[in-house]
């Protein structure tokens, strides 16, 4: 099978050629903006940009599925002044634009990595995000991320293209950034976390359990115009979540109990009302319909998926 794989400089398609690597019979092509070291000894193909003027002629020859987890990604304090139009531009644009190109390409399937935003940001208490739930996202985002799932499956019902879409939440593993970084590093340091009391719940996803899903459907026969949830399918609290992290760090974690009207109060005091929010509310997901449907179970525990992402951040 011949893959074109988006997106391979970030931090899942790097995992993704990790994956496909080790896969038999699959010949993985890449597109990017910039050379790197991980595609020297692929076929890679270097584009500008996507949006609704790139032209993937070149990159599409010969192609039977495409992976596409290119995106513009959801920053806080995004300095864009009209943020929703530049996500539109590759979010929406973009990938409709590498879709239709796709179809006339000969291209049998088409799985676009989107994101859970498209759903919202949070459940209530004892109740999950199904591949059912109402769609509501919150932010410029995780809108163009459902603008860009109704495009395509608008465009599989014209051309045949396969749609497959994922929606997964917060993805971690061996050279994870951003916030989930900084966690780490706070309690490896053993600074004091005013979390304690928070008794919430919430739903991750190992890079690792994400790339092989990923892998599944791109030829799975049962995956063709579906959309799936995925996740560890361990929900842990925010408390408990930290006490992994340190356990596999081998530190004792530094919990004090602040209440969560305390941390809410204080969030809306600083202008971070949303990082608290993320922090003490409940964001559970139901992915056993990938399970059912496809056959998949995830690869890793977190505690194991946790192991491997201290390992590599210790070894670097």
């Amino acid at each position: 099978m011949n893959i074109l794989l988006t997106g391979a400089s970030g931090f899942v398609g790097k995992a993704m050629l990790r994956h496909f690597a080790a896969v038999p019979n699959v010949q993985c092509r890449v597109a990017v903006r910039r050379e790197m070291s991980e595609i020297a000894s692929l076929r890679h193909h270097l584009i500008s940009g996507i949006d609704a003027k790139t032209d993937w002629t070149a990159a599409l020859q010969g192609i039977d599925t495409v992976v596409h987890l290119a995106a513009r990604v959801h920053v806080m304090n995004d300095k864009a002044t009209d943020p929703l139009a530049a996500f539109r531009a590759v979010n929406v644009e973009g990938t409709l634009n590498l879709a239709r190109q796709a179809s006339q390409m000969g291209v049998r399937r088409l799985v676009y990595l989107s994101s859970i935003k498209v759903l919202g940001e949070s459940t209530c208490p004892g109740e999950s995000f199904t591949e059912d739930s109402i769609a509501a996202p919150c932010d410029p985002y995780g809108i163009s991320k459902l603008e860009a799932e109704q495009g395509l499956q608008h465009i599989a019902r014209q051309t045949g293209l396969e749609v497959v879409i994922l929606r997964p939440p917060l993805v971690y593993g061996p050279g994870v950034g951003a916030n989930f970084h900084s966690l780490m590093r706070a309690v490896q340091r053993g600074l004091p976390l005013p979390l304690g009391a928070i008794q919430n719940q919430r739903s991750l996803v190992a890079v690792d359990n994400l790339t092989s899903a990923i892998s599944l459907c791109t030829h799975h026969p049962h995956g063709a115009n579906q959309t799936f949830l995925v996740s560890d399918q361990e929900d842990l609290s925010t408390p408990e979540l930290i006490r992994a992290i340190a356990h596999a760090q081998g530190v004792k974690p530094c919990l004090v109990p602040i209440p969560v009207p305390v941390l809410t109060t204080l969030g809306k005091l600083t202008g971070k009302s949303a990082a608290v929010q993320r922090l003490c509310g409940n964001l559970q997901i139901n992915s056993l319909k990938i399970s059912e449907l496809l056959g998949w179970k995830p690869l890793l525990t977190i505690q194991q998926a946790l192991a491997a992402t201290i390992l590599r951040r210790s070894s670097t």
